[in-house]
């Protein structure tokens, strides 16, 4: 892998990540059409671990002030807990609140990817996997924004239970061509979060999840000391850099943007990938 596929494929992984258009996905379909190969298999996943470095340091870095907002409600919500207070402070506290939806909201992902772990891996380089994915999640986009009421819930009116079928949603992604922040975003929209409210919850939501695939994968991470140190680092800026434009970008384009749009963009990409995969003899009928 040269420094430009490096480059290419970590500005894919940073707008794909949080544009609800899979990033896992999008990065398999880069990879065999850049012609990128790894010496291995731990090769491929030390890479793919780096790329979710990035993201999970682009997410942080955008919401950083409202993770510390976040990080201390919570300690103070376990005081809260001590002097038994802590239903008051989850009523009161909208950072406390969201703390505890944040964690209640991991559980549903967390449990997949540990009973799933090498299913999911079994995944990672199938490019026909991808493309029915894709389309997949272009229906998930669509019937969330048929389905969904115009919400105005903010995070004060989200309940556990909510959190909960939301994090079932996000655990969807852990499919390559499902998109995390879409199936967030559109679990959101069904519960009728108003949508900028939905956005801003499914990235925050996205940041343990994203963390936990990071550690269980840091084991490979030496694999990397076979790909060129400057591809590496190239490939690391861009997912950081264009993670954090595309996160403000689906901000605002989430208030007046329908969700259809991304979902044409996955039919699109999804079939195209079918049918290639069909010509080159990896589908059989």
């Amino acid at each position: 892998m040269d420094i430009f596929q490096a480059i290419i494929l970590g500005i894919v992984q940073g707008l794909a990540e949080f544009l609800p258009i899979a990033s896992a996905g999008q990065v398999i379909i880069v990879t065999h059409i850049l012609n990128v190969t790894f010496p291995n298999q731990s090769g491929a996943i030390a890479f793919n671990t780096l790329l979710h470095l990035g993201t999970l340091t682009a997410v942080v870095g955008f919401f950083w002030r409202d993770l510390i907002k976040i990080i201390k409600a919570f300690v103070n919500s376990l005081l809260n807990l001590v002097q038994g207070t802590f239903m008051d402070g989850l009523k009161e506290d909208v950072h406390k609140r969201l703390a505890w939806l944040l964690i209640v909201g991991t559980i549903p992902v967390a449990i997949v990817g540990i009973l799933f772990t090498k299913e999911f891996e079994a995944l990672f380089n199938n490019v026909v996997a991808v493309g029915i994915f894709l389309i997949i999640n272009g229906f998930i986009l669509v019937l969330s924004e048929h389905f969904a009421t115009r919400g105005d819930k903010k995070v004060m009116g989200l309940t556990f239970k909510n959190s909960l079928i939301i994090g079932a949603f996000e655990s969807l992604a852990l499919l390559p061509g499902i998109s995390r922040s879409g199936s967030s975003i559109s679990a959101g929209l069904l519960i009728g979060l108003e949508r900028q409210c939905a956005a801003r919850y499914a990235f925050l939501l996205a940041i343990p999840a994203i963390a936990g695939a990071v550690l269980v994968e840091y084991k490979n991470i030496g694999a990397l000391t076979e790909t060129n140190t400057a591809s590496i680092i190239a490939a690391y800026l861009a997912v950081v850099v264009f993670g954090y434009l595309s996160i403000g970008l689906l901000i605002r384009l989430i208030k007046s943007t329908s969700l259809r749009v991304f979902a044409y963009y996955c039919w699109i990409v999804g079939a195209l990938t079918l049918i290639l995969s069909y010509s080159y003899g990896l589908i059989h009928f």
